[in-house]
């Protein structure tokens, strides 16, 4: 199995993703009516992003921590971040949900930044060297 060291880009990169990751689930649990009255988001759907955000701050924490992951774990990351983006285009698109324009903005600014930090993901694994 091969590993990529946490160091340098991978490690910020994890640290800024758990950190927004930890404050969006924050937001979305203690606000999710609010912000589905803003947004014209379901505030089930919202909450439960909110549920699932939380968890996964932690793991991305404990990663940033470790002084090397499996890279499948690091492509496991970006395929997740790929997929929430888009997911959070097809929502509107297939129409699922039908968002206000701040529910738009909301869901826009979702998709680049997790768009954001998987091409950072995909950034470190090029530049890492591989380890055994």
């Amino acid at each position: 199995m091969t590993t990529i060291p946490t160091a340098g880009l991978l490690r910020t990169a994890l640290r800024l993703d758990a950190a927004m990751s930890a404050a969006s689930g924050v937001a979305l649990v203690a606000a999710a009516r609010p912000i589905a009255a803003a947004t014209a988001l379901p505030a089930p759907l919202l909450l439960a992003c909110g549920l699932f955000l939380l968890p996964y701050a932690a793991l991305l924490a404990w990663c940033a921590a470790r002084d090397a992951l499996p890279r499948w774990l690091v492509w496991l990351l970006v395929a997740g971040n790929l997929l929430w983006a888009v997911e959070c285009a097809a929502l509107p698109l297939l129409g699922l949900v039908a968002p206000s324009g701040w529910g738009i903005a909301f869901l826009a600014v979702q998709a680049v930044a997790v768009a954001v930090f998987a091409e950072l993901y995909i950034l470190a694994l090029r530049r890492a060297p591989r380890t055994a």
